[in-house]
């Protein structure tokens, strides 16, 4: 028993510094785009924070969500945060199960890459638009008579700037249209959808989402508007990302075996890590295939000869510098 859990327990630590490696290479290739994606989140809480000025209390708008769902009260506010909690840490460690288990689909660098694409897209339509046009908040803390509901003009840029984390966040007003829960939900259940093996947990996720929904409208914290808005904005942009942005990189996508075709077009190594970053993800899925090779770097069209593009185009590797074997 106690030479089976060493085995085993060795094999594990092979796995994750296995996957530490792979995982640190291409972040080295693609971290700009993940700082920028990061850096966005930040803009994007700035954004709300400078929307909470502008923000005039007034009488609740008729929402037909309203009338339908039971309101939770102040007291169970908390159910709908709790909810979208175990959705964002359950994605979160969803992205780097890699580094666990052996059945794996995804990497993990590339996964937020494309997680952070979509949310920097939707953020960016969110922030057009709740600065479009200012609705009184529903939520209690943004009704008339509230303290929280106007903010007095700033005494410095830095209390703009530092957003006053995390109650900034968390009583803001006036960021309604559309849903900023609804987009990491919606986004977080797409990526599953596609990237993710369990048809049980797609199913539940998308539950889940629904039930996340109902539960912002019931708790006063968005109108249905902005729930609704979210679903179909969302979805429209993952799907134009997904879709269009690959073509327009001209990059077919990598599958399991060396002898598919993969074409580059003859673009430069910063180029190269941004096609590894926003085009389709490798399915790493691989059975009793032959393992996933990955692409770390690619040459500029001038340093390959005719041998070395005939011998990519056949399958086989050109520069063993240049693959790393899974």
């Amino acid at each position: 028993m106690t030479l089976y859990i060493g085995r085993e327990a060795s094999k594990l630590w092979k796995r994750i510094c296995s996957e530490t490696t792979t995982e640190i290479n291409l972040l080295a290739g693609n971290w700009r785009y993940i700082l920028a994606g990061l850096i966005f989140q930040y803009i994007h809480g700035l954004a709300a924070r400078g929307v909470h000025y502008l923000h005039r209390p007034g009488p609740t708008l008729q929402d037909v969500g309203f009338y339908i769902l039971p309101e939770l009260g102040q007291d169970k506010a908390y159910i709908s945060e709790s909810v979208f909690t175990c959705i964002f840490l359950s994605f979160f460690a969803w992205t780097f199960h890699p580094f666990i288990f052996k059945t794996k689909k995804i990497y993990t660098v590339l996964v937020w890459c494309r997680v952070l694409a979509f949310l920097v897209a939707s953020q960016i339509l969110r922030i057009i638009t709740f600065y479009s046009t200012q609705l009184p908040g529903p939520n209690y803390h943004c009704r008339e008579g509230s303290k929280l509901a106007r903010l007095p003009p700033p005494q410095s840029p830095f209390e703009v700037l530092l957003i006053n984390f995390p109650r900034g966040v968390l009583y803001g007003c006036g960021d309604l249209i559309f849903s900023s829960h609804m987009i990491f939900t919606l986004v977080f259940v797409l990526t599953y959808q596609k990237y993710g093996s369990r048809r049980f947990i797609k199913q539940v996720a998308w539950l889940v989402a629904v039930i996340q929904s109902l539960l912002i409208v019931a708790s006063r914290k968005h109108y249905t508007v902005d729930v609704v808005v979210a679903w179909y904005t969302v979805n429209l942009v993952v799907f134009f990302i997904d879709k269009k942005f690959p073509g327009l990189l001209k990059i077919s996508q990598i599958t399991h075996k060396m002898s598919s075709k993969i074409d580059f077009f003859w673009v430069s190594r910063t180029d190269a890590n941004f096609l590894l970053c926003f085009t389709e993800l490798p399915d790493r899925s691989g059975g009793g295939m032959a393992p996933m090779l990955l692409p770390l770097s690619v040459k500029d069209k001038d340093g390959w000869n005719k041998e070395e593009n005939h011998k990519l185009l056949n399958g086989n590797s050109v520069d063993p510098a240049d693959w790393v074997e899974r």
